[in-house]
């Protein structure tokens, strides 16, 4: 084995498990948090989640073995169903990260009328509309047979198997109508609605920073080191909101980018992709995967809350952990009674 497929190997294996622990914690906070299930964007991120899984529990697997042995893992009807839910699981992934950017839009640039323009049947529906979206090409390819094991990505994805030279020209359409579908109608609706909302953060920013200046002025006696501290504030202000649109962005462009634009290459070109690049781009889908939870919810004061709670609660629950507890703070006290002593 070679040290860059040792290295393949043990990137998804971390990819892997680092998106599962991070997806099922989501899981568990929607289960453990009445007020995150009634949130409308806690559905698309429910969604997300599950979407994540379904890659991490089959194709992640799938891949890694597609590596190791540098083989088929499975038999050719398993690899076909495994190539249909790797389509349905990006693709379902992509037009629910759009759905949570059409909603940031409509309750930052409308936030009067959001209530009544995103209600939780509405998200229902958006939902519903992702699954048949991503239903629908899946099972294309799988009614088809357009999924195979493909040596240049080592996985058992979208692939034109040997003996199919007359769909040539119906493969490459359905493959280059998959990702226009997904990614780019996904990336434009991104950023439409990010650049929306970087607008209105920015007018909220700057007229923030006149009555900051107003004020300062006013204050005539004020500390330089307090004045220093809210110009300091008001400059983080103007950068967070940029900040983030450009993590949002950017993930989604980094991690899907590059898998996209090879399947174009592959599709219209006679150029042979390298197996250590295919592999690449397929982990870097697994990177998104991963990185999701973190992206957008996680890292949020709500979901932290909620699983700070059931990790205490957990914690408290555990009797090996109680009388660890319960014997270290006995040795403490007796320590500091013989320092008394």
């Amino acid at each position: 084995m070679s040290v860059p497929e040792l290295l393949l190997e043990i990137s998804i294996v971390v990819l892997a498990v680092v998106s599962c622990l991070t997806n099922f914690s989501v899981l568990l906070c929607f289960t453990q948090s009445g007020e995150l299930r009634s949130h409308v964007p806690g559905l698309f991120i429910l969604n997300l989640s599950l979407s994540n899984i379904l890659l991490t529990l089959v194709n992640m697997p799938a891949t890694f073995l597609g590596v190791a042995t540098g083989a088929e893992p499975f038999g050719e009807p398993l690899c076909r169903a495994v190539s249909s839910a790797e389509t349905f699981a990006t693709c379902n992934a992509m037009l629910s990260m759009a759905a949570l950017s059409v909603d940031r839009w409509l309750a930052v640039v409308f936030p009067l009328r959001y209530s009544g323009r995103m209600r939780y049947r509405d998200a229902l529906l958006i939902v519903a509309y992702c699954w048949l979206h991503s239903l629908a090409f899946s099972l294309t390819q799988l009614t088809l047979g357009w999924g195979a094991y493909s040596h240049a990505y080592a996985s058992c994805t979208a692939h034109l198997g040997a003996g199919k030279a007359s769909q040539v020209l119906a493969y490459a359409t359905f493959t280059a109508l998959l990702h226009c579908c997904s990614f780019a109608l996904c990336l434009l609706v991104l950023s439409f609605a990010y650049l929306k909302v970087w607008r209105v953060a920015r007018s909220h920013c700057r007229r923030i920073d006149v009555i900051t200046v107003q004020t300062l002025l006013l204050l005539v006696d004020i500390h330089p080191s307090v004045k220093e501290r809210c110009l300091t504030q008001q400059r983080k202000r103007r950068q967070r909101a940029a900040k983030k649109i450009c993590i949002f962005i950017g993930s989604f462009i980094l991690c899907f980018f590059p898998y996209v634009l090879t399947r174009f290459v592959e599709l219209f070109t006679s150029v042979q992709i390298p197996r250590y690049w295919g592999i690449t781009t397929k982990c870097l889908i697994y990177a998104k995967a991963s990185s999701d939870p973190f992206v957008y919810c996680l890292l949020r004061h709500q979901y932290r809350k909620v699983l700070v709670g059931v990790i205490s609660r957990a914690v408290r629950k555990d009797p090996y952990f109680r009388c660890s507890a319960g014997s270290m703070w006995d040795a403490t006290d007796k320590s500091h009674a013989a320092r008394v002593t």
